[in-house]
């Protein structure tokens, strides 16, 4: 086995982290009879030799070591080993449109091409091998076989001939996972190969049909919908429906003693902490006790192919809440997650749902369903009785928040916090009393929860005496920003004024490391409390000196909701427009001048030069501000429309203009209406979201709905 292995130069060779002399020894692991030694030698293939999927060329030279290790069946956990040349072949195993050939219009024979390189020589080098998959499909390592069709699908060069092995090995593979994954290889060389995909799709469809096991009818109808969205049938909701109900109710298959099928000795082993076994165990972990692990993948493939057919995809969420089985609602509310997070609908019943599932005794469930509505904001309003009600739920032993929904019961800071920060984001006054207990304790508040004040309105009043006795609690050391600056947000968005002198104490005493970040926070703190922070001018005065235009602005505006006087702030704002500048810094004095409005009229000059800079938010920052100085819609509107189309993340900003701007900004009826009649969020994002993701397409959607009615009024 691995002849000829010490005949490369392996110390010629490179990794991700140097010399690849150490390659032999993992490739030899591989084989080990240790499972521990498997294990580690698996994790250091992917942590250096395919680090982050990249392919080197010690990856290259691995490829014929790893196709004789795969072939021989002495060899143990032969599957992860197919995962891994699958990967190193170029495809990701849940990626279908990798591009394999580089960045177009590099140089062919620069550094930079070597990655690209190293991709294509993989994919043939692990093609040319590819007939050792052959052989696997009927392997007795049910691992091996499951990992085998994904291999054949992605990497063999003769589609048609593993289009008719998999078909013939579905007939008579006994393990259910496997089965799915066959199906799933069926779909995917439809996808890759044109001229195979009608007869594919047929055998797909009659598969949706025919099939005795739902599971399998149910993993044929989602490959079906990816590889031919035009056949997904009228009434897709109402099969699914029925398909999950009875995977649901069916026999439990028998078990699966997989270790047997490697042939080695029961007893427990110690085995090493890797990365590859952390996330084998999350995954093992997510799946356990649940009644039908299967379907989450097969109904993420389906919402993946429904794409914008939005209602359809609520529906199935519905039907997946209504379910009697928790692990079917626990997957519906994730998928849920990157629906709503994708697309704009109606979703009010699908959140009062997720809100009910708060009491479920399930605490994954609850766990889900807490993480689903700590993202919504005002959309979360529909559980807010949900939301409270469990909340309500009183204390464990030691005065320990809980959660109470039955026999089980999830203690703890994250699950009670949770809820509390969704029942606040969605602006429900019921949030207030409990927020008050939270600050009134001698444990630490989570930020978000403070952060979350802003959308609690006037109700959130009462809550300025606590915030400011925590605030005085603060240690005015290194931690100051990190522990102060959450607090002195919350004291800002219920106007506590009466906090001045603790948010002084912060303002004077700030040391040295972070110091500007606290003084803009306290600065900004200040500015909300108006005229009443009128102690607080000499310190802003000087404040307006700062180095930073970031800090100087801050007060600059500050100063002016103190004290009214424009003479005092506008020169200072202007001189952070002149050029030479950074277009950060005029974005930050544009934006201060016109929070001031029409009082700094006479920066209008100074403002103008931003409309054409190169910078897009320089532009926006600039208009917007000559607007609410000086109201010239001539000038501001071009610019602002043309920043629309440019950046969609620019939209809320322009937006908030807009609607501010009312008749005089009728020219963007169109593309305002326009944005309120597409489906997809503005800032969706494939594979990434944030936090506010969801609620910042909401206010889009506010402020576009006020800037149309505002245009379509009549003075």
């Amino acid at each position: 086995m691995l002849t000829g292995i010490e005949e490369v130069d392996w110390a010629s060779l490179g990794h991700a982290y140097g010399p690849a002399d150490d390659v032999p020894a993992l490739l030899r692991g591989l084989a080990s009879p240790d499972p521990a030694e498997r294990e580690t030698a698996l994790d250091g293939m992917y942590g250096a030799v395919h680090h982050q999927g990249d392919v080197y060329d010690s990856t290259l030279a691995c490829i014929p070591f790893l196709l004789e290790l795969v072939a021989d069946p002495a060899v143990q956990d032969r599957g992860g080993i197919v995962e891994l040349l699958t990967s190193i072949g170029g495809i990701e195993l849940d990626d279908e449109d990798d591009d394999l050939d580089g960045p177009a219009g590099l140089d062919p024979d620069g550094a930079e091409c070597v990655p690209a390189a190293n991709f294509a020589m993989a994919a043939a080098a692990v093609a040319a091998g590819a007939d050792v998959f052959l052989c696997l499909v009927d392997d007795a390592d049910t691992e091996v076989r499951l990992a085998a069709p994904v291999a054949l699908a992605s990497l063999h060069p003769d589609p048609a001939r593993v289009l008719s092995l998999l078909r013939e090995r579905l007939s008579v593979e006994p393990d259910t996972e496997v089965r799915l994954a066959l199906v799933a290889a069926v779909g995917r060389i439809a996808l890759r190969h044109a001229s195979l995909r009608s007869e594919t799709v047929d055998w797909l469809a009659w598969l949706a049909r025919a099939a005795q096991d739902p599971g399998l009818r149910l993993a044929s109808l989602a490959q079906l919908a990816r590889c031919a969205p035009g056949r997904i049938p009228d009434d897709i909701v109402r099969r699914v429906t029925e398909l999950l109900e009875e995977i649901r109710t069916a026999p439990p298959p028998e078990p699966d003693d997989r270790s047997d099928d490697k042939g080695e000795e029961p007893g427990p082993a110690r085995m090493p902490v890797t990365l590859v076994g952390q996330v084998r165990e999350l995954l093992e972990e997510q799946v356990a006790g649940q009644r039908t692990p299967c379907t989450e993948e097969l109904l993420r493939t389906l919402h993946g192919a429904l794409d914008d057919r939005v209602d359809d995809r609520i529906a199935l969420v519905l039907a997946q809440l209504r379910s009697p089985d928790p692990g079917q609602r626990t997957d519906a509310i994730w998928l849920c997650g990157g629906l709503i997070r994708l697309w704009r609908g109606r979703y009010e019943e699908v959140v009062r749902l997720v809100g009910a599932q708060l009491a479920d005794p399930d605490a994954r469930l609850r766990e889900a369903a807490t993480s689903f509505l700590e993202r919504l904001f005002e959309l979360g309003a529909p559980a807010a009785d949900g939301l409270a009600a469990v909340l309500a739920g009183g204390e464990g032993p030691g005065g320990a928040p809980v959660l109470r929904g039955g026999p089980t019961e999830l203690t703890g800071r994250t699950a009670r916090d949770g809820a509390l920060l969704a029942l606040a984001r969605c602006g429900d006054a019921r949030a207030v009393p409990l927020l008050a207990r939270a600050l009134e304790g001698p444990g630490e508040v989570r930020r978000e929860l403070l952060y979350a004040v802003d959308g609690l309105g006037p109700a959130a009043a009462g809550l300025a005496p606590l915030l400011r006795h925590r605030l005085a609690a603060v240690g005015l050391d290194e931690d100051l920003y990190d522990r102060s600056s959450p607090l002195l947000y919350a004291l800002a968005a219920v106007r506590g004024g009466q906090a001045l002198p603790e948010v002084l104490r912060v303002l004077r005493g700030a040391p040295e490391h972070r110091r500007e970040w606290v003084r803009e926070a306290a600065a900004r703190t200040l500015a909300s409390f108006g005229p009443a922070a009128r102690e607080a001018v000499p310190e802003l005065r000087e404040l307006l000196a700062a180095r930073t235009a970031t800090l100087a602005t801050t007060a600059a505006r500050a100063l002016w909701a103190v004290e009214g006087d424009a003479d005092a702030v506008v020169p200072v704002l202007e001189r952070w427009l002149r050029p030479g500048t950074s277009g950060t810094d005029r974005c930050a004095a544009a934006q201060a001048l016109g929070a001031i409005g029409p009082a700094a009229a006479g920066a209008a000059r100074a403002l103008r030069p931003g409309l054409t800079s190169r910078d897009l938010w320089e532009r926006v920052r600039c208009a917007a501000a000559l607007w609410r100085v000086a109201g010239e819609t001539d000038r501001t509107l071009p610019v602002l429309l043309a920043a629309w189309e440019e950046n969609r993340h620019a939209r809320v900003d322009i937006a908030e203009c807009l609607a501010e701007m009312g008749p005089a900004a009728a020219a963007a009826q169109l593309p305002v209406l326009t944005e309120l009649t597409r489906r997809r969020r503005h800032n969706a994002r494939e594979g990434a979201s944030g936090s506010h993701d969801i609620h910042q397409d909401e206010k889009l959607l506010t402020l576009c709905r006020a800037a149309l009615a505002r245009m379509e009024r009549r003075a």
